[in-house]
């Protein structure tokens, strides 16, 4: 039994908007699962796929009242490449953001909803990653977050310090999945979670059941009577288990 990240989800008070917005920046396509609900994927996109993170956008009434630990980083291959995306995302609507980094070299923006994300400088180990870099968690406690989520996925732990716990799909491709010590954890506010799924044949009922040994608990976010299940992790970051596929 394994679980895969598929995908972040984004609560947002436009879903078709800023499913847009996240298309433009990443340079992929939109569609949707029913209103209130935008895909964004790679164009022609068959997963789910390793290789890849999707991203889904859902409307919620007040998205204001969401507070996950969750951001995107997304990867650039150069200088003039990082200059280039920046000001394309600046001209469909993100914001530069201060939120006290000082002098670093990668960008912080806002997204046309106010959803923090970086655009970093190249570095090496993002080069064959694709557009998103990584999915960043802030946390009080990586080492912690590397026991729970190396053993909640099928995802390979790469480093482990106690600033930092980094993962990667087994199949060495695609984004990294980052928990990194950030003083006042619970003080970072976001409307981005990670998103879960059994492989084909497996028994979501069980993956909770496992989940739960780990240390998750249940978690009530208002969602009603759904085919998926929100847990929270051992800090209380909220995601949730899909059914297979």
């Amino acid at each position: 039994m394994a679980l895969r990240l598929v995908q972040v989800n984004f609560k947002a008070r436009d879903d078709s908007a800023l499913g847009r917005f996240w298309a433009e920046a990443l340079g992929w396509g939109v569609s949707s699962e029913g209103p209130g609900v935008t895909n964004v994927e790679p164009r022609g996109f068959a997963g789910p796929d390793p290789a890849t993170v999707c991203v889904d956008v859902v409307m919620v009434p007040d998205p204001e009242t969401v507070r996950y630990r969750a951001h995107l980083d997304l990867a650039t291959t150069s200088a003039a490449h990082q200059a280039e995306l920046v000001a394309r995302l600046v001209k469909l609507g993100a914001t530069p953001a201060d939120i006290g980094q000082g002098d670093v070299p990668w960008t912080v923006l806002a997204d046309p909803e106010g959803n923090l994300f970086c655009v970093l400088e190249p570095r090496p180990i993002y080069r064959d990653t694709g557009p998103i870099a990584a999915v960043v968690v802030s946390c009080a406690d990586p080492r912690d977050m590397a026991r729970f989520w190396d053993g909640a996925t099928d995802w390979t732990l790469h480093e482990l310090t106690d600033d930092l716990a980094r993962l990667r799909s087994a199949k060495g491709v695609g984004p990294y999945l980052e928990f990194v010590r950030t003083p006042a954890a619970n003080d970072v506010s976001g409307r981005v979670h990670l998103d879960l799924r059994p492989y084909p044949g497996d028994d979501q009922a069980a993956e909770v059941a496992r989940l739960r040994a780990l240390g998750a608990t249940d978690a009530d976010v208002g969602q009603g009577d759904v085919p998926w299940v929100c847990l929270a992790d051992t800090e209380g970051n909220e995601f949730c288990v899909l059914t297979p596929g």
